[in-house]
């Protein structure tokens, strides 16, 4: 379970949230809502143990992060708004250069079948930077297909989809909260997912 009690984040002068607190158990997904500027993005960086609060703690299965963070991170994969693709790599050399730089070796046949289950055959060894910003997404994404994780940290992973990509993708979702797992996301994209939990900022 990942647990958050009382947190305060702040930017500058600025206090983007405060006192927030709320649980999100297995099998559950939880929508950060809010305006621009509210601190959505702040919020994941926190709950993926890449940000400090000013006051509150998060846990996770009872364990504060700053605990234990190499035992979170095994259990977490986190896809970030502006996730970083090397420009002058294929779409498979990012996925198995990022994926073995976290101690995960995927067979290339392994990482060429994600990619075609996202809609990127023909393009395995082109060039991320003659991508669209769609196709570059999906790069992104195929990581939840080849990354073990308990929970799914992500940052408006909707973004630039195509209709056929955005129910791929909740499908996914869907089978990871059957399977036992938890994700937290942003997304200013309808979704197609079973409800579930909202905070809004």
């Amino acid at each position: 379970m990942l647990s958050v009690s009382h947190l305060t984040c702040q930017r500058g002068e600025r206090v983007l949230f405060q006192d927030l607190s709320f649980e999100l158990p297995q099998c559950q997904w939880l929508q950060i809502a809010g305006a621009n500027g509210a601190g959505k993005t702040s919020l994941l960086r926190i709950l993926s143990g890449l940000s400090e609060p000013v006051e509150g703690r998060v846990t996770w299965n009872g364990t504060p992060l700053r605990e234990d963070r190499e035992a979170f991170h095994a259990d977490l994969l986190y896809l970030g708004h502006q996730g970083a693709l090397k420009e002058e790599l294929t779409p498979l050399e990012n996925l198995t250069l990022s994926l073995g730089m976290e101690g995960f070796e995927v067979p290339e046949t392994t990482a060429v079948q994600a990619l075609h289950q996202f809609g990127l055959q023909g393009r395995e060894q082109l060039p991320v930077r003659f991508l669209s910003a769609g196709q570059r997404r999906r790069v992104l994404l195929c990581r939840l297909l080849l990354r073990p994780a308990r929970l799914w940290i992500l940052d408006e992973p909707y973004t630039a989809l195509d209709i056929h990509a955005v129910g791929f993708l909740s499908g996914l979702i869907e089978a990871h909260l059957l399977g036992g797992g938890s994700a937290v996301l942003t997304s200013h994209q309808s979704m197609t997912l079973s409800p579930g939990m909202c905070v809004t900022l």
